[in-house]
């Protein structure tokens, strides 16, 4: 019996299971996630909320979605007949559509850098499945089925009310008779389902079974890091309502003075904003709201004002900028100028010297959102970079975006989970606060790479510069997205640009 009653069901289970987050160098075959299902049973909904996660934590990861296909190849959907098993002519349609899937799914992961590719479809039936299993086989790649059972014909109802009759097929009908005819779609697909058979048939495949929307799982045969990966996450999140807040400290000492880092106290304005902040979290009337603060003093000094317990996390304290803590940023460029333009070229990948990078910063608030997704409603005061990594999370915002978010002092933001996204609130609580965002600077036409680093600085285009390394005499000419882990410690690394 897994926490708050939950059923777990365990075929096997690795202990990396808390693994680091993934390597882009590791020699891993991609892996094709393949969802299993009746309609309306979350199958889009995990296949959009995994993609977000994944990419987020850095593997590539891109939904191809069957639906999308056959709304491509069939432009007027008429009725649930379309979906019966002995309709040949539409079974060879949905066939088709399903394979010019794979073909897409193929060239993302064998030629565009992908490395995990999400086969949203019903995939209801044996010979479907083995299919895709022979397609894995061909292409080497790693096959991994996530089946959703659920038979409460409340959740199926809401499913089928919140996102299947606003969507295209039922664009010109009402909810009345587009619940109808697709409960009739349901039934098509309930006369040849074959659900996967942990016991015989399905045994030696990799898969998990998610239960009645979380309530019981089942595991079977993980084989890899990223299956873990997966396979933790699912068992996190819920479907729950509840709401997020967000917000930063309030302003400090050092944001007064234009100061990184630090551990100064709140400004008088930002006692003021943590009084304001104590008022707003009252008005919204919660019950059970958790506080969730750094241990740093500020976002600790703002959680005292709320007036509830919170709970204080070192994965929550600001972005370490090493030798740089507590400088402004025209000292950084004046005492570290190859540093400061290093950290404009990428800003996601930049590491400060014995400090850290948004990457990093990813890694180590991966177990806030962890946690994040298995709570209810919860405030988070934390810090601008951390609000940075945390937003970017929740609406899909790429590692390019995510340095460059706006997270304002002295503002709360109010996610909302949606069905396959997150509402966004901004409410600003009327206290004046000094403006720390830096925009994005122009990108430069050389690409610079930090001498001896193991972490690469990509370029924004990969055909237009090339990187001289200087080695004992030999000069060696190679890409400058090419891992530097590659190169001796030694070497000496100029950029130049080829036009």
């Amino acid at each position: 019996m897994g926490e708050g009653g939950h059923h777990v069901c365990l075929s096997f289970f690795p202990f990396f299971f808390f693994s680091p987050m993934w390597d882009p160098h590791l020699a891993n075959p991609p892996t094709v996630i393949v969802m299993v299902g009746l309609p309306a049973r979350g199958k889009t909904y995990i296949s959009k909320k995994l993609t977000r996660y994944l990419n987020w934590i850095g593997i590539p990861t891109k939904v191809f979605n069957v639906g999308e296909y056959r709304r491509e190849a069939v432009k007027q959907y008429s009725s649930y007949d379309f979906f019966k098993s002995d309709n040949e002519d539409a079974v060879k349609i949905r066939r088709q559509c399903a394979l010019a899937a794979l073909r897409d799914l193929k060239a993302y992961l064998s030629e565009e850098g992908g490395q995990v590719a999400v086969f949203d479809a019903t995939n209801t039936t044996r010979e479907r499945r083995d299919l895709i299993l022979n397609f894995g086989m061909e292409n080497n790649f790693r096959i991994f089925f996530i089946e959703s059972v659920c038979e409460d014909p409340e959740v199926i109802a809401t499913n089928i009310m919140e996102v299947k009759v606003s969507c295209p097929d039922y664009q010109d009908c009402n909810k009345t008779d587009a619940m109808a005819d697709f409960q009739k779609r349901i039934a098509c697909y309930r006369q040849t389902y074959q659900p996967l058979d942990p016991d015989n048939n399905d045994r030696h495949l990799s898969f998990i079974k998610v239960i009645d929307v979380g309530r019981r799982y089942l595991v079977n045969r993980i084989q890899d890091h990223i299956q873990s990966k997966i396979v933790y996450y699912l068992m996190n999140i819920h479907v729950q309502p509840r709401t997020i807040y967000l917000c930063r400290h309030g302003e400090s000492e050092d944001n007064q003075q234009g100061r990184l880092g630090g551990d100064s106290g709140l400004s008088v304005r930002g006692k003021k904003f943590a009084a304001a902040l104590g008022g707003f979290m009252e008005g919204q009337n919660l019950k059970g709201l958790k506080v969730w603060t750094s241990q740093l003093r500020r976002s600790i000094q703002t959680a005292e004002a709320v007036g509830v317990p919170y709970e204080q996390w070192k994965a929550l304290n600001e972005i370490d900028a090493g030798v740089c803590e507590e400088m402004t940023y025209d000292e950084v460029k004046e005492k570290f100028p190859e540093e400061f333009a290093l950290r404009d070229e990428d800003k996601y990948y930049y590491r400060y010297p014995r400090g850290e990078s948004y990457q990093d910063l990813v890694q180590r608030v991966e177990p806030v959102i962890m946690e994040l997704e298995r709570q209810e409603n919860v405030l988070v005061i934390c810090h601008q970079a951390v609000m940075r990594g945390l937003l970017a999370y929740f609406l899909d915002k790429s590692a390019d975006e995510m340095p460059y978010l706006k997270c304002p002092l002295h503002t709360v933001l109010k996610l909302t989970p949606v069905a396959y996204g997150c509402k966004v609130e901004s409410i600003f609580l009327n206290v004046e606060a000094v403006n720390t965002h830096r925009e994005r600077p122009e990108r430069g036409p050389g690409t610079l790479i930090r001498r001896n680093s193991v972490t690469p600085l990509t370029s924004p285009d990969k055909q237009a510069s090339v990187c001289m390394c200087v080695c004992s005499n030999h000069i060696l000419m190679l890409p400058t997205f090419a891992p530097l882990a590659l190169l001796l410690p030694s070497l000496q690394l100029h950029s130049f640009n080829t036009h």
